[in-house]
């Protein structure tokens, strides 16, 4: 039953095209993994080749398959193999940089250890870090890359993802290249700015820290 041709199928059913159209999610498993195989073996379209590789090796086992256990399996030859296990691999380690992460964010201090990516950067970057009502990380981003003023850090650019994502609460966070921590008239300006945006919008802007790569001032502790 899995003879037919992928090209067959109606675009919208082709686990690539499915995908694009309504995102990852929205796939079953066997598709997840004909997307990472892409082609199929003689004879079987990859949906069938991968609905018989979840039947070889269940979902809740793939992670510790090896790469002999995977060549065993008619059909899967090195290069798919060697793609199979990359994936899971990867998907380990973003779930472990998930456990491992910053989850609650209660200081200053604690902003300061997860900006370890660009305390040291030549170029300020400003971040937001997007909380639930418990405090704990929901997502973060870099909102801007270079000087900061408030033409590059519109309260749009902030708010928007935090509405996206639920937030109830955020921290705001920039480097200073120069290693000097005295908030700057356009970093206040910037942080007023956003404040009252918060404000209207019923989201709490909890603080404002500026780092460097050996140390960090909070806006709020400074009452800035």
């Amino acid at each position: 039953m899995h003879n037919f041709a992928i090209a067959d199928l109606p675009f919208v059913k082709r686990p690539r095209e499915k995908l694009i159209k309504y995102g990852p999610d929205r796939l079953s498993n066997a598709e997840l993994l004909a997307v990472i195989l892409r082609t199929g073996s003689r004879g079987e379209n990859v949906l069938g080749l991968a609905a018989r590789i979840l039947r070889a090796i269940t979902i809740a086992h793939l992670p510790h398959t090896t790469y002999d256990d995977l060549v065993r399996i008619s059909g899967i030859g090195s290069t798919k193999a060697c793609a199979l296990l990359a994936s899971v691999e990867l998907g380990k380690r973003i779930f472990e940089n998930k456990k491992s992460g910053i989850g609650q964010l209660l200081s200053p201090q604690d902003v300061f250890d997860s900006l370890k990516d660009i305390r040291e950067s030549k170029k300020e970057h400003f971040v937001v870090f997007f909380l639930d009502t418990r405090n704990q990380q929901i997502k973060r981003e870099i909102i801007s890359i270079g000087t900061i003023n408030a033409s590059l850090v519109h309260p749009r650019e902030v708010f928007e993802p935090a509405v996206k994502h639920l937030a109830v609460q955020v921290i705001l966070a920039h480097n200073h290249p120069s290693g000097d921590l005295e908030p700057s008239e356009e970093d206040l300006d910037v942080n007023r700015r956003l404040r009252e945006a918060g404000q209207i919008l019923g989201i709490e802007v909890l603080d404002h820290v500026i780092v460097t790569g050996t140390s960090f001032r909070s806006f709020k502790e400074g009452n800035c």
